[in-house]
């Protein structure tokens, strides 16, 4: 009797506890293969915050463009002032 008992415990195990074991890790590992709400809210932001850091550097680089095209200033407005007259 006992010998029956534990050979349907052995089959079980084999045919049934380690395909449900092997099934249940498989799906979770499908599951996070996908993105979770809370990570594409967190890529979504990332994304808005380098766009905006990209609109500021553009302006900054337009800028210095600017300046660099009135050519150099000086810091001392009396030195412009002799240089003119």
């Amino acid at each position: 009797m006992p010998e029956e008992i534990v050979a349907i415990v052995i089959v079980s195990v084999i045919f049934v506890g380690f395909p449900a074991t092997l099934f249940h890790y498989i799906t979770l590992w499908r599951k996070q293969k996908t993105l979770q709400p809370d990570d594409e809210r967190m890529l979504e932001d990332l994304w808005r915050s380098a766009r905006a850091m990209e609109r500021r550097i553009e302006s900054l680089e337009a800028i210095i463009d600017g300046e660099t095209e009135r050519g150099p200033r000086s810091d001392n407005h009396r030195d412009d002032i002799y240089r003119k007259n």
